[in-house]
């Protein structure tokens, strides 16, 4: 199961942390995994390649962490809550392969 946790500072998103496989499909054809994979990249290459804002990002197989300054939280505002918008659609289509929490830095 892939596990999705959003951190919040003062109701924005300050950032993300993604880890698990779907199990939905065999690996490369896992449309779940992909579905996340490619939304959380195109927020994290978005913040900083096109804004070009100094976030903390680690990544390896099944795990993204991706945090944002605060000084840049307004910026960012519709790119995060577009991702959690689109992960809890998923959630509601795929229950039994992907699960939204709240974290905490």
């Amino acid at each position: 199961m892939i596990t999705v946790k959003f951190f919040r500072s003062g109701g924005l998103i300050e950032g993300f942390e993604i880890s698990g496989h779907s199990g939905a499909g065999e690996n490369g054809r896992d449309i779940v995994c992909s579905a996340v994979s490619s939304a959380a990249y195109l927020v994290a290459n978005t913040v900083l390649e096109v804004l070009k804002i100094k976030a903390d990002a680690v990544v390896r197989d099944g795990y993204m962490k991706f945090v944002i300054p605060k000084a840049n939280l307004s910026e960012t505002k519709v790119l995060t809550e577009g991702l959690a918008l689109h992960l809890t659609e998923l959630q509601n289509q795929y229950p039994q392969h992907i699960k939204i929490e709240r974290g905490a830095l």
